[in-house]
This record gives C-alpha cells, sequence and structure tokens, in this order.
C-alpha cells in the first residue's frame, strides 16, 4: 500500500460528494419544472457509488456509477389553466421534495468535511514523519 494510497481515497470521496451536491442541485433547481426537452415533467435524479478496487494497487476510493431518475411517482395537480394541464386538468409536477433534497444535503456536505478532515490529517501524518526524518 502507498503512502498516498489514503489521500487518493479520500479525494475520489471529495469527487463523489460534489457529484452527488451536484444531483441535488439540480433537482432543487427543477422542483417545479413541469416540462423538459424529453418531455413530460423533470424526474428527481439519484446518483449512485459503487467502491473503486483495482487487483494490483487494492482500493482506490469510490467512483460514479450511474445518475438515474427516481422511481417514485410524479405528483399531479388539478390546474385547469395551466398550459402543461391535460385534458382532465391535471398537472404532472417533479417528484422532488425540498425536505428531503435538504437533508441530503446537509448529509453529502458533512461527507465531503469529512473527506476533508481525513486529507488534512494524512497530510499532517506525512508532514511528521518527513520531520522525523530530518
Amino acid at each position: 500500500m502507498s503512502v498516498f494510497s489514503g489521500m487518493r481515497i479520500s479525494a475520489s470521496g471529495l469527487s463523489a460528494e460534489r457529484m452527488r451536491m451536484d444531483v441535488i442541485s439540480s433537482n432543487v433547481a427543477n422542483a417545479k419544472t413541469t416540462r423538459t426537452e424529453e418531455g413530460g415533467a423533470y424526474k428527481r435524479k439519484v446518483a449512485s457509488f459503487e467502491e473503486n478496487y483495482d487487483e494490483k494497487l487494492g482500493m482506490l476510493g469510490v467512483k460514479t456509477v450511474s445518475i438515474e431518475d427516481d422511481k417514485s411517482p410524479l405528483r399531479r395537480l388539478y390546474e385547469p389553466n395551466h398550459p402543461d394541464a391535460d385534458e382532465q386538468g391535471y398537472v404532472e409536477y417533479p417528484n422532488v421534495d425540498l425536505l428531503v433534497e435538504m437533508s441530503e444535503l446537509i448529509s453529502a456536505s458533512r461527507a465531503y468535511e469529512s473527506n476533508i478532515d481525513t486529507l488534512n490529517a494524512q497530510k499532517s501524518m506525512i508532514s511528521k514523519a518527513l520531520e522525523i526524518g530530518r
């Protein structure tokens, strides 16, 4: 195991949590979007991660596997005057719950901060090890 493998793992965690925060911010920005280029209302996105393991190098951290649509149903509201209303007067709104998104954002930011703390601790340990060698 390399001296820098721990730093590589923390860096991959930072990248993964940044991606998660980007997906969450996209969900919040599109919380009221009733019309997309694909047609229909915006569908909430969820980032999926898995461990990144190499047989020769060992653990390399985490990586983003996919960004998929959430399978929960869209919200339907009766608004007959809305331009996107169907024949019955219902409009489909995104399946984005702002409370859920904010709690996910807090969780992602805490995980990001934890990776920063781990990275800083590793830098400190390497620095102290180099001072011992002087």
